[in-house]
């Protein structure tokens, strides 16, 4: 049967299913092809794929693929094979994407994790993926003391804190292999598991997101065919690469175009600004705070710093406002506003807008990415709505995730059998196909991108021996987003303060997690299934301000 769309809005009524305006990406027919080689096998006219911005040390692309070769044989002969886990725990650098490419070229999968997670929640993820191999950087080695798998460090100093691990060799090492033909190579498929990155999801703990070659590839493509690049145009990199957006575009994606990558290890505003001005730099992604930073302190930037080059700013994580946006324009009018919507489970993709017009939008997410499919369902019916109506957004298309790691009662929530997945999103898309994202359904605290799920916390509390019961929340704030605030209720005879409930949580979690505000209830408000009515408590907090 054909389909009548209608093609202001994408929307189709006989499916109810919005599907994309923009051109679909073409995807690769062949079925035993993996992501690095379909990245390297891209023609383009590029010289350098990264430059180091503290040191100016630079990879050009053929050494590039020089290193990926000879790194790939080297873990092939440590007998690294096809659907073995292999952990990358590093701050950005440009050898960050050799270990990412490497390993997936052999069809083995790469997890990567946050430096500022503690060891203990980092224990976690390699108890859930049983890696077989870590690389690592020796300043973050006491973040493994606690497990036994071999080691290759990044930077080739072994200082006195590798206390006990068992370090075998550094990418230094392996990058001096000779790449060997006749290697193993075991067929990897488009089918198969490429990454398993960790997110929070819907609901509470963490949970490993299976992406597969052809959920990277389609990625690559849609953002090669996003920004329709030129050579010569250079990104800073201050997204973290441990993350979707940073792992699939800045790691590896934008190689595909022959772009230049300029690598921050962390970000810091001066270094940000310095990098751009020193080294060109035309595109420039970054999550609403910086955006906001760079807005009230346009003045002294523009003294300071040459941005002339610059002309796009990508700003992903949360919806910019009207005044946000137009003050951006108003101080950096040369620059133009480009956003993105994706999730982890959706391989960072989903929505964007891709002009400045579109940006113009005040509010939008943008409008479908190509070859996505959306519907918008009512959460507590499961129809699926129409036009300007608000529901659950839900998304379908050759980027969306295999499900969850060995955890089919996740995957069965978030995922159904037609291969919707269900964001926790609720959105409306208006009669020219723009996405707005009204609320989460997720209950996931979002503080400076970084997601913070309030059940991992309240756990945490309910381990104090003077906390009877607590419910955390997301309270909002124009410099990070949202922070976790908790609600505590003290056992009798308990006279914990503020301060002693925030030590506790600091003391044992990643400092993005940590509680920055309390107060103290007689009673957490919970329905009869006993589950915490967050919104009632965020209503409580924000009727103050």
């Amino acid at each position: 049967m054909s389909l009548t769309i209608d093609p202001r809005s994408g929307f189709c009524r006989s499916n109810s299913t919005f599907y994309s305006k923009r051109n679909p990406i073409p995807l690769p027919k062949n079925d035993s092809l993996d992501v690095t080689t379909f990245i390297s096998a891209r023609a383009h006219h590029g010289q350098i794929a990264f430059i180091d911005a503290a040191t100016g040390q630079n990879l050009t692309f053929s050494d590039l693929w020089k290193a990926v070769d000879s790194v790939a044989t080297s873990l092939s002969n440590m007998g690294i094979r096809k659907g073995h886990v292999v952990l990358l725990l590093s701050p950005n650098s440009i050898f960050f994407p050799i270990v990412c490419l490497s390993v997936m070229s052999l069809g083995a999968i790469i997890t990567t994790t946050n430096p500022l997670n503690t060891a203990g929640e980092i224990g976690k993820q390699i108890a859930d993926s049983k890696p077989v191999l870590a690389f690592t950087i020796a300043q973050l080695l006491p973040k493994l003391a606690g497990s036994a798998i071999p080691i290759v460090l990044l930077d080739d100093h072994v200082n006195s804190n590798a206390g006990g691990a068992k370090i075998v060799t550094t990418l230094h090492q392996m990058m001096k292999t000779e790449p060997s033909g006749s290697r193993v190579r075991d067929r990897v498929n488009q089918d198969d598991t490429a990454t398993l990155l960790y997110s929070s999801g819907t609901t509470g703990a963490s949970k490993g997101v299976v992406s597969s070659h052809r959920n990277l590839i389609a990625m690559v493509q849609t953002v090669i065919n996003r920004f329709s690049l030129e050579v010569g145009e250079r990104f800073i990199c201050t997204v973290p690469m441990f993350h979707i957006y940073g792992l699939v575009a800045f790691a590896t994606g934008l190689l595909a175009s022959g772009s230049t990558v300029i690598v921050l290890s962390k970000f810091e505003m001066h270094d940000m600004l310095s990098t751009i001005e020193k080294y060109r730099a035309t595109y420039l992604p970054l999550v609403p705070p910086i955006l906001v930073a760079m807005v009230n302190a346009a003045d002294q930037i523009r003294k300071k710093y040459d941005l002339s080059s610059l002309h796009s700013a990508l700003s992903g994580g949360a919806p910019l406002s009207k005044e946000v946006i137009e003050g951006f324009l108003e101080k950096y009018p040369n620059v133009k506003i480009l956003q993105g919507y994706g999730l982890t489970e959706s391989t960072g993709i989903g929505a964007s807008t891709d002009s400045l017009e579109e940006s113009r939008r005040y509010g939008t997410a943008g409008m479908l990415s190509p070859s996505m499919e959306a519907k918008v369902v009512d959460p507590e019916s499961g129809k699926a709505l129409t036009v300007n109506q608000t529901g659950e957004l839900w998304l379908r298309g050759p980027s969306v995730m295999k499900g969850y790691f060995s955890n089919p009662e996740a995957t069965t929530s978030t995922l159904d059998s037609e291969g919707w997945l269900r964001t926790g999103d609720l959105c409306y898309i208006d009669e020219d196909g723009f996405i707005f994202i009204v609320d989460r359904l997720k209950e996931l605290i979002k503080y400076k991108g970084y997601q913070v799920p309030p059940a991992e916390l309240e756990a945490l509390l309910l381990t104090h021996p003077e906390i009877l019961d607590a419910a955390v929340i997301p309270f909002p704030d124009k410099e990070v987003g949202q922070f976790p605030m908790a609600y505590v209720v003290r056992k009798p005879g308990s006279n914990i303060s503020e301060t002693g409930v925030m030590e506790f949580v600091a003391k044992q979690v990643a400092p993005y997690k940590r509680i920055r505000k309390v107060a103290f209830v007689a009673s957490i408000p919970k329905n009869p299934s006993g589950k915490i009515l967050r919104k009632d408590l965020i209503k409580l907090a924000t009727s103050k301000l």
